[in-house]
Order: structure tokens, then sequence, then C-alpha cells
């Protein structure tokens, strides 16, 4: 959502960049040399980790895009407990299924959620729940302008 409340500012980023991977884009396998890709959300699973590392060997720029990519935040929630009492709960508890699901039905969860920078270097951390789209825009025109981002005094946690 932050993304699009950057409102006429998103058409002039679009003209000079190319979506290549999302869920706003058909693509299904992450191509290869990418400048920049912002990992949003927390590492839960395997299936998370592999592709955090696949993504990470073919970019050039790592952006852990808001507080789950950063620290976990909620999802890493879970740490507190047990991941089969997590399965437990989820699937025969709640979801009345009778029986925990198989690696074919879901992908195996790590023994504990981790923040993106745990499994693969990070290069620039974007702070926020969302982040606010004026840090979105700042970044954005940084990498376009060839720079590494500083977001010193620019946004900070909790805000």
């Amino acid at each position: 959502m932050s993304l699009l409340d950057l409102d006429e500012q998103i058409v002039q980023l679009a003209e000079k960049l190319d979506l290549v991977y999302s869920p706003l884009v058909d693509a299904k396998v992450f191509p290869e040399l990418v400048d920049a890709t912002l990992i949003e959300g927390a590492v839960s699973n395997d299936d998370d980790e592999k592709k955090v590392r696949l993504i990470r060997e073919r970019s050039r720029i790592i952006i852990a895009f808001g507080d789950c990519a950063i620290t976990a935040n909620v999802p890493g929630m879970r740490n507190q407990f047990l991941t089969r009492d997590v399965l437990e709960r989820a699937y025969v508890q709640n979801a009345n299924c009778g029986e925990m699901p198989t690696a074919e039905h879901i992908p195996a969860l790590l023994n504990r959620v981790r923040p993106v920078h745990e499994i693969v270097p990070v290069d620039v951390f974007l702070p926020g729940c969302p982040p606010p789209s004026e840090a979105i825009h700042f970044v954005a025109t940084e990498l376009l302008n060839g720079r590494t981002p500083d977001l010193t005094g620019k946004i900070r946690f909790g805000a």
C-alpha cells in the first residue's frame, strides 16, 4: 500500500525502472542480474530461505523492506513456540484437518522465524510497518542516481 501512496511519483519512478519479479508480474522464476531487490517479510520456512538465498545470489543490492524483513516482527512471535505445536494448533486444532500436513503439501517451517539479514547480507534497511512512501521514494531515487541510500535521520522504527 505504501508503494501506491507514492501517487504521481510512482509514474515518474516507473519510467526509470523495470519491475521484473513480483506478485504484480507473471514471472515464475527470479531473474539473473537484478540491480536492486526489495525483500518484504520474515524468513519462516525452507521455501523462504531458498528464495532469499537465490535473490541474494542474483541481486546486486538487497533492501530489507519493512520491520518484518528487518526484525521478523509479527511473524517472529511464533518463535516462542515449538514448531510442532504451531503446526498442531494451525492444522489439527483450528483447521480440523485431523492430521498434520506433509512436506509435499506445505513448506517445512524453520525452527525459528528469522529476519532476512540473518540468512543473507542486506545492503539497505528500510524500516516501517509499512515503510512510509517518502522513504520508499527516497531509497528508489538514491538507487536510480547510483547512490547507496543513507536513511539516517529520515526514518525510525515504529514510525
